[in-house]
């Protein structure tokens, strides 16, 4: 009898979405199909799949213990956050090469499903970074007896949703800062930087509006300019380990000494990055705006404003509405409104009741008689008298001022 030889083994997901990427979130089920393919007749002891997703942390550093004693200390660790298994053929023990409890599997192809749901609790965004990771996949492990397992394992993403419509991430950020430049006993002017943009959280592919002046008051030629910067931070044994890239940047205008530039709105795209990391304990991806004045020879003046970056976009109402608050707070702040100098005055009461009417008010009612009668006779005549009237005109004047207490002047309005 000749045995037949295993042709290929391979994984496929069944996915949630149209562009045939497996990409889940915590409480979907993630479903597929094991395939086996054979040319002749074979005999499996067992087909298993063994699912796992797991952030790990490693790096190593240097140490010095003497004069002439180095060392190196490894700092790792780890988070599981679901590990789940399935037999999809045979039984549990694989150790024995025994004929017994053999399955017989025909020349061709075969598909086994295979089918698990991911914790309900939140789970860490897939991410590959420079010193650690968050991975999930599904192993497939083919046992049959005499021979070595066959095994291939295949990852699938994770996204944990940030929904940027809330309102701490459509509040806008701001800052401002100073600097004054010393050169031994010469001192020049400050150099300003205000900045705003509209919100706190964006999506990849969308575009930041930076409002910001500058203002340069020194004596050097100084350049404005913007990054977005992207934070790595890795937890071990009670270390820590931070990586931070440029993501995306943006240059102004030179500045000369005495001059102001205002963005009006300038834009910095950002581009295709995995979304922040801020539940997991041993990792954690943020981001950050800076706006920054290059000064040659000297410390730059900077703001750093936080972001995050999330995987739900903002909705079409909450974009409307977030940028017309936006622009209204963003004219009040940098260019001021302009209110009429004298308001206009309330209508007269002639051009709201007629003389018609108020004699037909005027007409006594049946409705009132208890309520005549309950009143006392002065009071009653008092408000007939005063019930109709028409209020005083308008005036900008105050016909009864307040007499001043003392002679103390006011404080001017600014």
């Amino acid at each position: 009898m000749v045995l037949g030889k295993v042709k290929s083994l391979t994984i496929s997901f069944d996915c949630l979405n149209d562009s045939n990427v497996p990409v889940y979130s915590s409480g979907d089920t993630v479903s597929g199909r094991v395939s086996l393919e054979v040319t002749g007749e074979i005999r499996v002891k067992s087909l298993k799949i063994h699912a796992r997703g797991h952030a790990k942390v490693r790096w190593t550093e240097s140490r010095n213990a003497g004069s002439n004693t180095a060392y190196t200390q490894n700092y790792t660790e780890e988070v599981e956050y679901f590990n789940h298994k399935d037999i999809l053929i045979g039984h549990e023990r694989d150790d024995d090469n025994s004929e017994e409890g053999l399955h017989t599997i025909h020349s061709g192809r075969h598909e086994y499903a295979f089918s698990f749901e991911l914790p309900q609790t939140p789970l860490a965004t897939s991410f590959e970074g420079r010193h650690g990771s968050v991975r999930y996949w599904v192993k497939a492990e083919l046992h049959r007896p005499w021979l070595l397992p066959v095994k291939l394992k295949k990852e699938f993403t994770v996204f944990e949703h940030i929904d940027i419509n809330t309102p701490s991430l459509l509040s806008p950020q701001a800052g401002t800062k100073e600097k004054t430049l010393c050169c031994w006993f010469c001192t020049s002017g400050p150099i300003s930087l205000s900045a705003k943009i509209e919100r706190k959280g964006y999506t990849p592919g969308e575009s930041i509006q930076i409002f910001a002046e500058i203002e340069n008051c020194s004596s050097r030629v100084v350049v404005p300019k913007a990054a977005i910067y992207q934070t790595q931070a890795f937890y071990a044994k009670g270390k820590m380990k931070e990586v931070k890239q440029l993501v995306a940047n943006l240059r102004g205008e030179s500045l000369s000494s005495g001059k102001t530039e205002t963005w009006n709105g300038k834009q910095l795209k950002i581009p295709p990055v995995s979304p922040s990391i801020l539940d997991c304990s041993i990792i954690r991806v943020e981001y950050s705006l800076m706006v920054y004045v290059d000064i040659p020879g000297a410390m730059d003046l900077f703001l750093n404003l936080p972001l995050v970056i999330g995987t739900i976009p903002l909705h079409p109402f909450g974009s409307r509405t977030s940028s017309v608050s936006s622009q209204c707070s963003m004219n009040m702040n940098w260019l001021g409104l302009t209110l009429p100098e004298r308001p206009e005055a309330p209508p007269s009461y002639a051009e709201v009741v007629t003389e018609e009417q108020r004699q037909s008010s005027l007409a006594p009612l049946g409705a009132c008689d208890d309520f005549e009668r309950a009143l006392p006779g002065p009071l009653f005549a008092y408000i007939q008298e005063f019930r109709f009237l028409p209020p005083p005109l308008y005036s900008e004047i105050d016909p009864n001022p307040d007499q001043p207490t003392d002679d103390r002047p006011s404080c001017p309005s600014r």
